[in-house]
């Protein structure tokens, strides 16, 4: 199985991203996909982050300029954060990574 790219934006780059991403992560193991790379960055940053780590998914807590990420599948992730809806945001990620394969 490949390994899937993940880049998670917030509006620092530390806190909610981070919490995203670990949240993330679990649940797509627990959705048979156990192999994912995150890298995490600031929601100012995305648009250069995204070019340079080519991510098959971006998750955000934060806005970001989704139109100038239109060749990138966005997914709004504030349930990672406060848990409502998580399991519902995790199978759609997941579903949209195994249809890549």
């Amino acid at each position: 199985m490949r390994t899937y790219r993940i880049l998670s934006a917030c509006g620092t780059g530390i806190a909610t991203s981070t919490v995203a991403s670990e949240t993330c992560k679990r649940l797509l193991a627990e959705r048979g996909i156990p192999s994912v790379e995150i890298s995490e960055c600031k929601a100012l940053e995305v648009v250069g982050r995204a070019e340079i780590f080519n991510p098959d998914v971006i998750i955000h807590t934060a806005e970001i300029p989704v139109n100038e990420l239109k060749e990138y599948k966005t997914y709004r992730t504030l349930e990672f954060i406060t848990g409502f809806g998580a399991e519902e945001k995790a199978d759609e990620i997941a579903d949209y990574l195994k249809s890549l394969e």
